[in-house]
């Protein structure tokens, strides 16, 4: 069967976002235990790098010799490292939306770190994702839209982070290997995470991890192989389908979130979250959807002047 055809891809990347969206679920559920999310993120990525070196052993020394990698690396765990935070202890759908203004961040860090013009529908994304930050993020009764916890804050910094994944990993595409870049995607999650942990310590509400129980032990390898599986149907999907698509497929992350936390999280979905969601779903739907659309013009464009030089 031909990949192009394959009917595949898409449900590959629903599983991805369907693990994403309903994560918040064992996180808390091995806080329950005792496991901090950022000891959580140490030892489910621990298991996954060691699992990738194991059939990739040559990712390690390519980490070791391209020290543009650590970059990545960082970037990567921070990413999961705040999200992880966040989603244990705020709202799902908050934290899923202030993570989801990746657009904003991608329009700026791909103007410092690539050289890349802002375009007319660049600025336009930002102002749609910032309105719907605004929305989602005033309190009732303050003037001003402001971060409101702890939360608000990892969840930001975690979407901040993972567009300067995504910038990075374009920028290094051509310069480095596969495996190179995932063994530093996973380390990094064990690195940053581990650090954290450490360095805040009992004194700042991050305790040890408890002694080894069947109980939470088994619910931490099952969250482990949940996301590797999700890791390699992200691979999988995004490599036979076009970028625009994927992440649009991807943005069913929010809903499965949303659905997940108001039935089982007893969360409840207000008219200004959902008003906020929609401008940055917006914001994200068209920088997803905009490559396509601007492929098409300038296709058109070209054809035409053809057409016209030929006439």
């Amino acid at each position: 069967m031909s990949f192009a055809r394959s009917p595949w891809p898409v449900p590959a990347l629903l599983l991805n976002a369907f693990v994403w969206g309903l994560s918040w679920w064992p996180l808390r559920a091995l806080q329950g235990h005792g496991l901090h999310p950022l000891w959580t993120t140490v030892i489910v990525y621990l298991l996954a790098v060691l699992a990738l070196l194991a059939w990739r052993p040559q990712g390690l020394r390519q980490l070791l010799a391209q020290p543009q990698l650590w970059i990545l690396a960082v970037a990567s765990g921070t990413t999961n490292a705040a999200f992880n935070w966040a989603v244990s202890i705020g709202e799902v759908v908050r934290v899923v939306l202030l993570f989801y203004l990746m657009p904003l961040w991608s329009v700026l860090l791909a103007r410092v770190l690539l050289h890349e013009r802002f375009t007319a529908s660049g600025v336009f994304r930002i102002g749609l994702a910032l309105a719907g930050a605004a929305v989602v993020l005033k309190p009732e009764g303050v003037p001003f839209p402001l971060p409101s916890g702890r939360a608000d804050w990892l969840a930001l910094l975690g979407g901040f982070a993972f567009a300067l994944n995504s910038v990075m990993l374009r920028r290094l595409g051509s310069r480095t290997r596969e495996e190179g870049r995932a063994v530093a995607m996973l380390f990094g999650c064990v690195v940053i995470a581990g650090s954290l942990a450490v360095g805040l310590g009992p004194e700042r509400g991050i305790a040890w991890p408890p002694a080894p129980q069947a109980a939470w032990v088994a619910l931490a390898i099952g969250l482990a192989l949940a996301f590797m599986c999700s890791n390699m149907a992200y691979q999988f999907g995004a490599a036979r389908l076009p970028a625009n698509v994927t992440a649009v497929v991807m943005l069913t992350e929010v809903v499965f979130a949303s659905v997940s936390s108001v039935a089982w999280g007893g969360e409840m979905l207000t008219a200004q979250t959902l008003a906020g969601g929609g401008l940055i779903v917006a914001a994200a739907l068209l920088a997803a959807l905009g490559p396509a659309r601007w492929g098409q013009a300038e296709t058109s464009r070209r054809t035409s002047a053809s057409n016209s030089s030929s006439a």
